[in-house]
């Protein structure tokens, strides 16, 4: 299997902007195992078979009927791919947990459930329980026996999770804690038979608990009525006194924010894979339906209005896949590496994601943002029959939409992006001085207009060099000019996390690019590279405007004029015809009748 690289080349996390990769360094998925392919072929082969039949019967709320789903995928090893062998599970590595979540994100409100369950639902006691605790829980958990589920969220902290309201009181002979509060949308609540529950000892030590289903003092609200994902339970849950055995404290009496936090680096990263499986198989349906609608007796794929759709769909989709895909190669790499140290599996596994925090962040944003994009176009190309129900891309549509809330808004995720960046910088994890410097030192300095460099995909690698260059500079003079009050200024946080997640997929999409030409030669590659310069082109774009943006709300003078002189120099590109470009990516779209990348 393919997924060891050169350890002493690997990326640190958030070091791509100050370092250049090496296209050998990544993993790309035309690089799965044929392991990894079967278990993929067995996860979109459930979906078809056991899922996609049962949709409407999902969106009822069936009883009985998701369980009964999750124990069935639990059979076929598809829950504990990723859970080690001595608990019941097939101890997989990271790469192939990744994809098994993109192959079932095809699956709507089943793939939520699914990626609650054996993430947020299971991992924490995975990664933090004693042994105890993993033998009760885990084995059961990994074949379906056991449903789990995660219980965060309150009426009056959401992204503010750690201002949580809900109590947990040690009782008199210390043999258990009884828990007082609520929760809400809790994903899986209504059949969940074990619950990780945060609550405060003694007011202030923020805390895990493992909760039964059936603790005394424990009770569900109704279920909730949801724009989308109808199909996955999502109730309430309440505390009036429950009885929580004292053995059931998960991790550290006052470290539960180690186990809300820590755990949800994997879920954005897992998020981002679920919602690049939802936009392969919305573009899938979008492409079948445009190969059959007539009108104006021929049918619409052959317009070139609707063939710019398809092949920006399928652009997105494969530079989001490129990033997804070289993280988890990371994050994998990263997780042998804290074992071979001797660190414990729970260790290992969050260490590896927290070090790719950064990377995880822009992941969810992207890939939930990709993804709504295709539902969004994927309607359109539908017309009127996008918007009724007997087609299946309006329930994606409607699906779609949480995804950009779920594991921290989408907001929150770019501030987090800048943030854990800026703080690393600050502990030294990260050099960001000395480039943002250099950058510095380059725009009061006269422009080389020396010769093209000739070199095989040079102009593209430039572009990624320059935007770099660009977000060193948004960030250096915000940090020098804002200091302290930079972190109320969001908007400009949020305009250079934006910069960062689109050179980051752009890069991870030429590097791909880049080695598959050197396995398969350019003309076998030739519409991936239109995909990669179109990308790019518009990428470039997009880059300025969030740096115009951003420079204009701090700077102001020769500075500001300076700056922006630079911005423009740093994002300048080469004539491309991108029209041309997504024709050919969407001929073959088209021919192929599918995305098939």
């Amino acid at each position: 299997m393919e997924t060891a690289v050169n350890s002493k080349a690997a990326l640190k996390g958030a070091e791509f902007l100050v370092k250049e990769s090496s296209p050998a360094e990544i993993f790309i998925p035309e690089n799965f195992s044929e392991e990894q392919l079967m278990i993929r072929d067995m996860a979109e082969q459930f979906v078809a078979k056991e899922v996609t039949p049962v949709l409407e019967r999902l969106d009822k709320l069936e009883e009985g009927l998701m369980p009964s789903l999750l124990e069935k995928a639990g059979e076929q090893g598809l829950l504990g791919a990723a859970f080690p062998e001595e608990y019941g599970g097939l101890g997989k590595d990271f790469i192939t947990a990744t994809l098994i979540n993109e192959a079932l994100g095809a699956g709507h409100s089943f793939s939520v459930a699914m990626a609650a369950h054996t993430g947020i639902g299971s991992l924490p006691i995975l990664y933090f329980g004693n042994d105890a605790q993993k033998q009760k829980y885990i084995p059961k958990l990994a074949s379906g026996e056991m449903k789990g589920a995660y219980a965060l969220t309150e009426p009056n902290s959401g992204s503010d999770a750690l201002s949580a309201k809900t109590s947990a009181k040690l009782t008199a002979d210390g043999k258990h804690y009884l828990l007082n509060g609520q929760k809400i949308w809790i994903t899986n609540s209504g059949f969940a038979d074990v619950f990780t529950v945060f609550a405060k000892i003694d007011g202030d030590k923020f805390t895990a608990f493992i909760v039964d289903k059936d603790t005394p003092g424990f009770t569900l609200g109704a279920e909730e009525h949801k724009m989308g994902i109808k199909g996955s339970s999502t109730r309430q849950i309440y505390f009036q006194d429950a009885k929580v055995p004292a053995e059931n404290v998960l991790g550290e009496i006052g470290k539960g924010h180690l186990i809300a936090f820590n755990i949800l680096n994997i879920g954005r990263l897992k998020l981002c894979a679920a919602a690049l499986g939802g936009a392969k198989g919305s573009l899938n349906i979008t492409i079948q339906y445009a190969n059959t609608r007539e009108q104006f007796k021929q049918p619409i794929a052959n317009f070139g209005a609707i063939q710019h759709k398809l092949a920006e769909m399928a652009t997105r989709i494969w530079v989001c896949e490129s990033a997804l895909y070289r993280t988890a190669q990371l994050i994998d790499q990263k997780e042998q590496e804290l074992l071979a140290e001797g660190k414990s599996l729970g260790e290992a596994s969050l260490g590896a994601a927290e070090e790719y925090a950064v990377e995880c962040a822009m992941l969810k944003v992207n890939g939930s943002e990709v993804l709504d994009f295709v539902v969004d176009e994927g309607v359109q190309v539908h017309g009127g029959n996008g918007f009724s129900d007997e087609y299946v891309i309006s329930k994606a549509y409607r699906d779609s939409r949480i995804n950009r809330i779920f594991e921290g808004t989408n907001e929150i995720n770019r501030l987090l992006t800048l943030d854990m960046t800026l703080k690393r910088a600050l502990k030294g994890r990260l050099d960001l001085m000395t480039p943002a410097m250099n950058v510095m030192k380059e725009l009061m300095s006269i422009p080389d207009f020396g010769g093209d460099d000739e070199a095989a995909f040079a102009p593209e690698k430039k572009i990624i060099a320059n935007m770099k260059k660009a977000i060193l500079m948004a960030a250096g003079g915000a940090v020098q000019k804002l200091q302290m009050k930079l972190e109320s200024e969001q908007e400009i946080l949020m305009n250079i996390a934006d910069m960062a997640i689109e050179t980051f997929v752009s890069e991870s999409a030429l590097l791909r690019l880049i080695r598959l030409t050197e396995e398969k030669g350019a003309a076998a590659v030739a519409l991936q590279a239109d995909m990669v310069r179109t990308y790019l082109s518009d990428a470039a774009d997009r880059v300025n405007k969030s740096g115009k943006d951003a420079i204009n709300g701090f700077a102001e003078g020769d500075e500001q004029r300076m700056m922006l002189l630079g911005l423009k120099r740093f994002t300048k590109t080469a004539p491309f015809n991108t029209k041309d470009a997504r024709r050919r990516i969407a001929a073959k779209l088209i021919a192929d009748n599918r995305y098939a990348f």
